[in-house]
């Protein structure tokens, strides 16, 4: 006989008896007037919660909470009568057969199943789903969904679509065109092929556009533009050619109008100059010619139309909009002079790589307080550097590399506290280096190399504690490196070559791991045994100076070392050997013997040392919360074993 408090034996229930028992008994459980959910999106919920049981356990605790209305990701109406809003997003699902239980919460507005492992759809969810007249918004964005794009029978309230993010193919023709009241359509970042699909709703009510990242290709459908209610368009990073139709002026109400990284070419219309609400134009990487439309930014934020064949000169009104805070013309054909009248809004400006002369405007350059990257480098500008660039204290790039400016060096420029990256590189400058610009103890990178700078290296150049690059190799410096240079805790590239220092070599910072180059100059004498603390750096250059004595065997210990320059000096002795990883150039010492089969330790290195060998970007992000700029640096300093030391294009 059992105990009186004993449940009986239930040996053959099955799992659907065991859960309505369990629907059932936490049902006793809630207190009276908490909740009015439905039996059925009970019994549902209860279902849902044992499918899903491996994933939802750490967020369904059913155990504690009954009540669906409480679980986590489950909205319900005031009275909980019923779910209006289930997110099942970042639960890592990879089966879809529960997919049509959900569809069967009759009261649904919102599914998102974002940010999940799902790779399909099951029929029988698009059947059942699209008998859900409330139903707005669905989300199977970031999953791993294979195939076609599903045919959206019914679904006659939805408002939002999203399947960016996944693997999706093939074309899309008829798929959408039931959606009536779609208003933000995203299928960004998928492998769709064909043309733009146009069929998009027979009320054409769509607000949001995105298509980006895909391979559609063909032109840009001018039935796009019968989309009046457009606010934005993002067809960037796709395979898109011929022009941008002039009915784009239609879209009195676009807000976004992004098209970068196709193949898009002819002139950019000028009645995106008449669109009102229009604040951010982005069409980079593309083909488009002729000449930048005038009053283009008359509403624009942010305007960026680098890397075309853009020719002529820039608009005089261009930059000065009271609105605009982002202009990005580099990489074009532009020339003339830089519009002296610029924004007190701007923020970044990059004008890089194109054929601009004249001088740098310095009027309002004072004004400029909220500019923080300033970019005009590979161009013809000459004149010498403004002073007034000290008065832009938000400034934290600062790259006028490769121009045709002279003089000295701006006192001035000791003033920003928030310079990160100063390139003046390859330019006419003369004088020494003052030793303001040793005040800027933000700085990470500093390349004035390639210059006409005389005078000694300052001896305060220590105080440049963050420093991780420092170029200023290519001018014509004396005198010996100042011994305070070993204070460095975190410069991991060094370049001092081709001038005209000389004496003792000081204890190097430890830190160094991209280049240390000192060729060229007049150092003699033998190679100090203080390198050997270097033990991380990859690529020495010791070339074209007078050491003499033999190679110190600790060269031979790096097992980072990729390349050792030390040709043309006086060496003598046995070369040791090294490392098969190792390109060694010892040609111009004739007292130097090889008694090695090192197949390149005498003759001249295949490689060659590379000024500014690293790649930095550099990120900042603007903060408009009281005129604080909060600034984020990511400097992506490349460590691999193979072409560290070679140059790429930051960005």
């Amino acid at each position: 006989m059992r105990n009186s408090g004993e449940f009986p034996a239930q040996t053959n229930m099955t799992k659907c008896e065991q859960t309505t028992c369990v629907i059932f008994f936490l049902s006793c459980l809630l207190p009276l007037g908490l909740s009015q959910l439905s039996a059925n999106q009970r019994a549902t919920m209860f279902k849902l919660s044992e499918l899903l049981k491996d994933a939802t356990s750490s967020v369904w605790i059913v155990a504690q909470e009954p009540n669906p209305c409480g679980w986590k990701g489950v909205s319900c109406t005031s009275n909980n009568a019923s779910i209006t809003h289930l997110s099942l997003s970042d639960l890592s699902l990879t089966e879809s057969g529960f997919l049509p239980l959900v569809c069967e919460i009759v009261s649904l507005e919102a599914l998102d199943l974002s940010n999940n492992r799902l790779s399909s759809i099951p029929d029988g969810f698009i059947t059942a789903c699209g008998k859900i007249g409330g139903l707005k918004l669905l989300s199977f964005s970031r999953n791993r969904l294979v195939g076609a794009l599903p045919t959206f029978n019914g679904f006659i309230g939805l408002q939002f679509l999203d399947f960016s993010y996944n693997s999706l193919s093939g074309n899309i023709g008829l798929q959408l065109d039931g959606l009536n009241e779609l208003r933000t359509l995203n299928l960004s970042s998928n492998q769709f092929s064909g043309h733009v699909p146009t069929h998009l709703g027979k009320s054409r009510v769509l607000e949001h556009l995105l298509l980006s990242k895909n391979f559609f290709h063909g032109g840009i459908p001018k039935v796009i533009f019968d989309y009046h209610k457009l606010v934005l368009i993002d067809l960037s990073n796709n395979q898109l050619s011929g022009s941008l139709p002039a009915r784009i002026g239609d879209l009195s109400k676009l807000k976004i109008l992004i098209l970068s990284s196709n193949n898009l070419s002819g002139e950019i219309p000028t009645n995106l100059s008449n669109i009102r609400t229009l604040s951010r134009f982005a069409a980079n990487e593309n083909n488009f010619n002729g000449n930048i439309p005038n009053g283009i930014s008359r509403f624009l934020k942010i305007l960026d139309l680098s890397y075309n064949k853009l020719s002529g000169s820039i608009p005089s009104d261009l930059m000065m909009q009271p609105k605009l805070q982002r202009v990005d013309l580099s990489y074009n054909l532009l020339g003339g002079s830089i519009p002296a009248n610029m924004s007190s809004s701007l923020v970044r400006l990059r004008l890089g790589s194109n054929s601009l002369s004249g001088v740098i405007p310095s009027a309002k350059l004072g004004t400029l307080l909220k500019l923080t990257y300033l970019e005009l480098e590979n161009n013809s500008l000459s004149g010498s550097i403004p002073p007034e660039l000290g008065s832009c204290q938000s400034l934290a790039l600062l790259n006028l590399a490769m121009n045709n400016l002279a003089g000295r060096l701006p006192l001035e420029l000791g003033s920003l506290n928030h310079l990160q990256v100063l390139k003046l590189q390859s330019n006419k400058l003369t004088g020494e280096i003052p030793d303001q610009i040793t005040q800027i103890q933000s700085l990470l990178v500093l390349n004035i190399s390639e210059n006409l700078l005389s005078g000694g290296i300052p001896s305060s150049i220590w105080r440049l504690k963050s420093l991780t690059n420092l170029n200023l190799g290519g001018n014509r410096l004396l005198g010996s490196i100042p011994p305070s240079i070993s204070r460095f805790n975190s410069l991991l590239e060094l370049q001092l070559g081709r001038n005209q220092l000389s004496g003792h070599i000081p204890m190097m910072p430890s830190s160094l791991q991209i280049a240390l180059n000192l060729s060229h100059n007049l150092f003699e004498g033998p190679i100090p045994n203080t390198l050997s603390r270097l033990s991380s750096l990859e690529v020495w250059d010791l070339s074209n100076n007078k050491f003499s004595g033999e190679i110190p065997i600790f060269l031979t210990l790096f097992r980072s070392m990729t390349q050792l320059l030390l040709s043309n000096n006086q060496l003598s002795g046995v070369i040791p050997k090294f490392g098969h990883w190792v390109a060694v150039d010892t040609s111009g010492n004739p007292r130097l013997v090889n008694t090695t089969s090192h197949p390149i330790s005498t003759r001249k290195s295949q490689y060659k040392m590379k000024s500014v060998g690293s790649s930095v970007a550099v990120a900042v992000a603007v903060g408009t919360a009281s005129l604080a700029l909060g600034i984020t640096m990511a400097i992506l300093i490349a460590v691999s074993r193979s072409r560290r030391h070679g140059r790429v294009k930051s960005n």
